[in-house]
């Protein structure tokens, strides 16, 4: 087959795909609540029956990672285990409780001249999701956009790609079983990355694009994308440690934030440390970070009571490692701390430590970011630690949907209006 044939081909593959999807999602929109719980709970079912397929694809991803160029903390995100199986199961099983968000009333009213007026939440239609490495954004987008009454388009990154289509076998079948669509999630099979390019020119038949991975990932997305697109570009998130601090509490949070799981977008990237508390504060927060394996970079006056630390450079304050590593200032108040954020900041994430209420509000108000935490790990900003079951990606845009984005923020509204023969003078 020549290019030209090829290339026409895969054109045609991936209209065809995105024709189904938006078939599908036609179904799903007047699909009743019990039945998309029936498939949740079913696929939950059937993913823990077939734990040992799926760890047996996972471990074929796992082994060829490093071809990839993948590192330690990505290779953690790829690896499932029983315990991982079981929390992706659950985690269908938490969206099944959740309130169907289709068909709520968002306001309702009667006008003077009789018209019966109401906003009502709708799914979006097509959701194409691109994500790369963690395969448990596969049942988390599907299971999403399902109860919200949308079609999902998967396209995983090649390194998870048998773990990625073992599971969405699982889930495909159990949408016939439910009686739903079985268009209705499908997963991008072809390898070219121009199918990528192709789907994301399609907005006659996908409502909306989510990439969820790297920055090349997300920017290449919003260059080509005929559609919006829900996003972040980085998770470079910051803990300030106060004057008023418990030291004790103020570590526990630190480490939390930087090393439970370092190769996620709301991982601390960039410590802050008041100047009256850095003497007290820091040697203790840099042993106990140092007997976690986390490289410490810091300014000179970190260095200073911390000479272990590595010099810092001016790129470690906009940087997002995604890996154990620190970076580490000390600044004069919360007013620098504050003017840090603004200026290296992503709009993901922040945290502060404190006693000081007065000094918690004024964070709170004047950090500009999808969320603020207080006296709290940054590791909570998460769709599912927050209430809303999964989420399928944290947006830091401030159209439609900011933050952790679960079922309501997959929908959108819809004005019905009840007449008895009015019109308009």
């Amino acid at each position: 087959m020549n290019v030209q044939a090829a290339s026409d081909s895969l054109v045609e593959q991936c209209r065809t795909l995105a024709r189904r999807a938006k078939l599908a999602s036609r179904s799903l929109a007047s699909a009743s609540g019990a039945a998309k719980d029936r498939w949740l709970r079913g696929a939950a079912e059937a993913i823990r029956a077939g734990a040992d397929a799926i760890l047996e694809a996972n471990a074929r991803d796992v082994e060829a990672a490093p071809g990839f160029g993948l590192n330690a903390a990505a290779v953690d995100r790829l690896r499932l285990d029983v315990k991982r199986i079981g929390q992706i199961a659950a985690s269908l099983e938490e969206v099944a409780a959740l309130p169907d968000p289709v068909g709520e009333v968002i306001e309702a009213y009667r006008r003077p001249n009789g018209l019966e007026v109401s906003r009502i939440r709708v799914p979006l239609g097509v959701i194409f999701m691109m994500y790369e490495s963690r395969p448990n954004v596969t049942a988390d987008a599907a299971s999403l956009c399902v109860k919200s009454g949308n079609a999902a388009i998967l396209r995983g990154g090649k390194e998870a790609r048998h773990t990625n289509l073992a599971l969405h076998a699982i889930l495909a079948d159990q949408l016939d079983a439910a009686g739903l669509p079985r268009d209705a999630v499908q997963y991008v099979g072809m390898a070219d990355r121009e199918a990528v390019g192709l789907l994301l020119g399609m907005p006659e038949c996908i409502d909306l694009a989510i990439p969820r991975g790297g920055e090349s990932l997300i920017r290449r997305v919003v260059a080509e994308a005929k559609m919006p697109v829900l996003k972040h570009y980085q998770g470079n998130c910051h803990v300030y440690v106060d004057a008023s601090a418990d030291v004790t509490m103020a570590s526990a949070i630190v480490v939390n934030a930087k090393a439970q799981r370092p190769g996620v977008c709301n991982a601390a990237e960039t410590l802050l440390v008041h100047r009256a508390i850095a003497p007290r504060f820091l040697p203790e927060v840099a042993r106990e970070l140092t007997d976690v394996g986390v490289e410490l970079r810091g300014d000179a006056a970190s260095r200073a009571i911390v000479p272990a630390m590595k010099a810092a450079t001016a790129a470690d304050w906009d940087t997002e490692y995604l890996d154990l590593i620190l970076a580490v200032a000390v600044v004069d108040d919360l007013d620098a701390a504050i003017e840090h954020i603004a200026r290296h900041g992503s709009g993901h994430t922040e945290a502060i430590v404190t006693s000081d209420l007065a000094a918690a509000r004024r964070f709170v108000a004047e950090v500009d970011s999808s969320a603020v935490l207080v006296n709290a790990s940054t590791r909570f900003h998460d769709g599912g630690q927050l209430g809303l079951g999964a989420e399928i990606g944290i947006s830091t845009d401030k159209f439609h949907a900011r933050g952790p984005c679960g079922l309501r923020e997959l929908t959108t509204s819809k004005w019905i209006v009840f007449g008895d023969g009015h019109i308009r003078g």
